[in-house]
């Protein structure tokens, strides 16, 4: 399916207080409501900043908040599909860290 939507690799990821945006190496910078990934938005700049692009080139990873975001689903619109119960229980182990 890749070559179906000509999904590109991600050179450069940049994940602010309301946007995920990712550099992608065709030139297109595709940006996202960060809302879209909660433990992204619940996580501190620093967090945020902290990321590995992975699967070659087609996947970012976040090892602080456990994140993991498939480049195709950004440029499709797909939001988390993180249930509430896992988020939840994510953001309680996170409080004492807090």
């Amino acid at each position: 399916m890749r070559g179906a939507c000509s999904v590109q690799r991600v050179i450069g990821v940049m994940a602010t207080e309301g946007t995920l945006s990712v550099d992608l190496e065709d030139g297109r910078t595709i940006s996202v409501p960060i809302g879209w990934y909660p433990r992204l938005a619940h996580g501190t700049p620093a967090e945020r900043a902290n990321y590995e692009i992975s699967g070659a080139g087609y996947g970012i990873h976040w090892p602080d908040l456990d994140e993991d975001i498939g480049v195709e689903g950004v440029l499709l619109g797909k939001k988390s599909t993180e249930s509430r119960t896992s988020l939840e229980r994510w953001l309680q182990q996170r409080e004492p860290e807090q």
